[in-house]
């Protein structure tokens, strides 16, 4: 017969459980898109970027210098997602890495539209 410790260390081995198969199932999405990313850009390198409690930025820099990102609910996904992914993760987004973003008019008007004559921010 069962004592009810053994029954709470049951209960919070299936919970634990659960939520690995939960962050592997999230992972593995990522490592998808990822993958699908490489295969549009050439290939593809990362960063990945702590945003607080939504969780962590992939960024991610294609061999053509296209750039996008994907967002994990934690830290532990983005890794695994990027392990999954086989992708090369720098520690840092500068130097060589950040020179490799190719940016076009959308991300000028984006970032510095106002500063440079781009159209009005709506906001001010």
């Amino acid at each position: 017969m069962a004592s009810m410790g053994d029954t709470a260390d049951t209960a919070a081995a299936d919970t634990a459980g659960a939520a690995e198969k939960k962050q592997d199932r999230k992972a593995a999405k990522l490592a998808k898109q990822i993958g699908a990313f490489a295969k549009q850009h050439g290939g593809v390198e990362g960063q990945l970027a702590h945003i607080g409690q939504a969780g962590t930025r992939i960024v991610l820099v294609g061999t053509d210098g296209g750039w996008g990102d994907l967002v994990a609910p934690t830290f532990t996904v983005a890794q695994l997602a990027a392990e999954k992914a086989g992708l090369t993760l720098h520690d840092e987004f500068d130097g060589e890495f950040a020179a490799r973003v190719r940016t076009g008019p959308y991300e000028w008007t984006r970032m510095a539209g106002i500063q440079i004559g781009g159209p009005a921010n709506p906001a001010a």
